[in-house]
């Protein structure tokens, strides 16, 4: 399922970063007529001084200058966490090494500096929905990810209560399906839930007593 495609982006907010507004005049002025307030963000010594915990994916866009010296707040070493939001990168100095950097902070879109008013629809509609669908990849991928490694769980399950209850293994893992769907967890969810149960249970173990008769203890 192909994720849907925001073309109205009414309500959002603009954060830019660029010590030079002279290029970027047109960005505020086209921004607001399609409903996006702006706000620049202070530089100094080529870095902005803002939390990227405070950013609400369902409202935000990142505008960041390339062309920055120095290093920005989003550029953590060895942090390969990328902003929450979409990010579009201002480009004028073409050079591979500040693309690069751009690429590197997320940037799914791109505005030539000086920014002129015609491109900018354009580059919101693309920064802001590759951003979205790169986050729906991921998104089942960590699902599929989470699933791959719950199947241990379920295998697992399987087995325990195939030996507590002497069904085969077909029935063992319906019944762990259906009572999955009955609580509206994941199977993989309740597989390891159920796990967690059996281990905290007292074991029955048969004994030979003196006598050659059987005797359970826990």
């Amino acid at each position: 399922m192909v994720a849907r495609l925001l073309q109205n982006f009414n309500g959002s907010r603009a954060l830019i970063v660029t010590a030079n507004r002279t290029a970027v005049e047109a960005l505020e002025t086209t921004l607001a007529k399609l409903g996006v307030t702006s706000e620049f963000l202070i530089v100094a010594d080529g870095r902005v001084d803002f939390d990227m915990i405070s950013l609400k994916q369902e409202r935000d866009i990142l505008f960041v200058d390339g062309d920055l010296d120095g290093t920005l707040p989003l550029e953590t070493e060895g942090d390969p966490r990328l902003p929450p939001v979409p990010v579009i990168g201002l480009v004028g100095v073409e050079a591979p090494s500040r693309l690069k950097r751009l690429v590197n902070l997320g940037a799914t879109a791109f505005l030539r500096k000086p920014v002129h008013s015609a491109a900018i629809y354009t580059a919101l509609f693309l920064g802001v929905n590759q951003f979205l669908l790169r986050n729906d990849m991921q998104n089942r991928l960590d699902d599929m990810e989470r699933r791959r490694r719950g199947r241990r769980s379920v295998i697992k399950a399987v087995l325990t209560l195939t030996t507590q209850t002497g069904i085969d293994d077909d029935e063992a893992y319906n019944r762990l399906r259906r009572e999955s769907m009955r609580l509206r967890v994941s199977l993989e969810e309740y597989c390891e839930e159920f796990l967690g149960r059996w281990a905290a249970t007292p074991k029955i173990t048969v004994r030979e007593g003196p006598s050659g008769r059987r005797a359970e203890t826990k």
